[in-house]
């Protein structure tokens, strides 16, 4: 690992650093919702932005992927600013999980087939996983001859999931994954993800499973 890509605090050496918020500002209909707002997260951090609803919280989000340019400020990835130029390779590398769960038409198996058509994600073997995922977070296999269109909100928020994990990322950008679960759902979701010690996980969430020792709550606008 390159030693300039680590952050040194007092005699330990913490990890590298994933992503960087400097001074980073958000504005919706000329109005600055966020204000030089800075945050770094590094390799294995698990980090929840909490404010309320219109606060830019998820701007923030697609900031680190590049889908949305900040006001003022930079963000970075890996030391990188990110750009048109970055953003294409931060995508293949990470994994950002919107709030908005309709992805597509047709069957659930279609659906996940189509996503790993796509060149980059076509050496990826997920057959070997994905029964293993569905039985993880209590979905029946039948599910996959199932219009997804059709399912519940909560179904289709966990097919989602499934889909994020089959990627085989390590980097994850996380938008109220689990807002339209069940409480025994949201725990089994927050918990798979936390557990994961090489995992990177910036989260949006107003549900207290994610809250818990080792995890890094941020406010974020007026919360």
């Amino acid at each position: 690992m390159n030693r300039s890509n680590l952050i040194i605090k007092g005699p330990y050496i913490m990890e590298e650093e994933i992503i960087r918020y400097d001074e980073v500002s958000v504005v919706f209909d000329r109005k600055t919702v966020i204000e030089h707002f800075s945050l770094g997260v590094c390799k294995g951090e698990k980090v929840i932005l909490r404010g309320i609803s219109g606060s830019g919280k998820s701007s923030l989000l697609k900031m680190a992927q590049g889908y949305v340019r900040p006001y003022t400020g930079t963000v970075s990835y890996r030391k990188h600013e990110i750009d048109a130029a970055t953003a294409w390779h931060i995508r293949q590398e990470t994994a950002y999980v919107s709030q908005d769960t309709d992805i597509g038409e047709g069957t659930v198996r279609e659906l996940i087939d189509g996503v790993f058509g796509y060149a980059a994600n076509k050496t990826i073997l997920y057959q070997n996983n994905l029964n293993g995922y569905l039985t993880l977070f209590a979905l029946d296999e039948t599910i996959l001859d199932k219009d997804f269109r059709s399912l519940s909100g909560g179904e289709k928020q966990r097919i989602v999931i499934v889909i994020t994990l089959l990627l085989e990322r390590t980097i994850f950008f996380l938008d109220e994954i689990t807002a339209a679960l069940d409480n025994r759902m949201k725990q089994q979701v927050a918990d798979y993800f936390l557990s994961h010690e090489d995992w990177t996980v910036l989260a949006i969430s107003h549900d207290d499973t994610w809250y818990r020792e080792g995890v890094r709550i941020i406010p974020v606008g007026d919360s």
